[in-house]
């Protein structure tokens, strides 16, 4: 993903309220299938991790991008957007600048 790409994604991010809430036990595997659900319906969503859990939020965003194969869009604070393009290009509704 270039820069650019990246850029226009975190301005499409701004307006979206975060889908889910990662808690005190951290990442599940009930969490993970979730995600990976909401990724192929929406494409691009943003994650909020609550107070209590103690985990780091970019390590729990790098995890969440290695079993769901989603791009980090960003990690600011307690707050990850996440980026998967739909299976067919049909389908998508998130069209990247080159």
């Amino acid at each position: 993903m270039t820069s650019k790409q990246r850029a226009y994604l975190k301005g499409l991010a701004m307006n979206l309220d975060p889908v889910m809430n990662v808690g005190k036990e951290s990442l599940t595997p009930g969490i993970t299938e979730a995600v990976r659900e909401v990724l192929e319906a929406r494409e691009l969503i943003k994650i909020g991790v609550l107070k209590n859990c103690m985990d780091d939020p970019k390590e729990i965003a790098a995890l969440i991008a290695d079993r769901t194969h989603a791009e980090v869009v960003q990690v600011i604070g307690k707050k990850m957007v996440f980026y998967k393009p739909a299976k067919n290009k049909e389908d998508r509704k998130i069209v990247l600048p080159k």
